[in-house]
């Protein structure tokens, strides 16, 4: 599907391994040699990202200079001449939102991290940001708002975002698209129901959306608990 699509950038999220472990078929993916890894620090099997570009970035970046939450190897910056794009696994605030105050923590974190960005150049950033951002956004709204992703909290923190100078790519295109979801739990065929949530985004600055061409969600595309999702800009 990849070398279907043929990107100019391929970000990942949740790897769940390392540079050295990533599988010969990734590394050897044509038309995406220049390949950056990030993985938690002695947690194999515990969160990463990739980043995989046609062109060779004039620089790339791993976390977000705060320490408490760049062990973890959420995030890869490359910047180009036009933009930034940013790969990112946002922290999951778990089961019973044991971990809702370091997610709080790091979404004040990021958003700090991205306006520097931002105030360099234009930011696109690709993620599993972890946050079904408004009642549309997942399948049932009433009986999920003490569940992670979908608490009053993260989802203010996702509005904090937006309202500091960046864009919801789908929303923006499609602001009343119902149904549109990127993730589904592998219980009960929630995903044949299409009973989801949508957790990943193409979020970017403000002063890129005149570029942006089109923000795609792929849920016919299998392979995991989340399906892939295109951003298209002329840049």
């Amino acid at each position: 599907w990849v070398q279907e699509e043929a990107p100019d950038v391929l970000c990942l999220q949740e790897t769940k391994c390392g540079g050295p472990s990533v599988p010969p078929e990734v590394r050897g993916l044509p038309g995406l040699p220049h390949q950056f890894w990030a993985s938690a620090e002695g947690r194999p099997g515990y969160s990463g990202v990739g980043l995989l570009t046609k062109t060779e970035p004039l620089k790339v970046t791993y976390g977000i200079g705060a320490p408490e939450h760049d062990s973890e190897g959420r995030v890869i910056t490359a910047e180009f001449p036009a933009l930034f794009v940013v790969s990112a696994y946002v922290p999951n605030a778990g089961r019973g939102l044991v971990r809702l105050e370091p997610r709080l923590r790091w979404d004040s974190a990021f958003l700090e991290f991205l306006q520097r960005l931002d105030a360099q150049k234009p930011v696109l950033l690709c993620g599993d940001l972890n946050v079904a951002h408004q009642e549309i956004d997942l399948c049932h709204p009433g009986s999920n708002r003490s569940s992670a992703g979908f608490t009053p909290q993260e989802r203010e923190g996702f509005s904090r975002l937006l309202g500091a100078g960046f864009v919801d790519s789908f929303r923006l295109l499609y602001p009343e698209a119902r149904g549109a979801f990127t993730f589904w739990t592998y219980l009960g065929g929630a995903r044949a129901r299409n009973v989801g949530w949508r957790l990943d985004y193409f979020v970017l600055s403000r002063r890129l959306a005149d570029a942006l061409c089109d923000s795609k969600i792929r849920n016919t595309v299998p392979g995991s608990d989340h399906c892939p999702i295109t951003a298209y800009l002329a840049l």
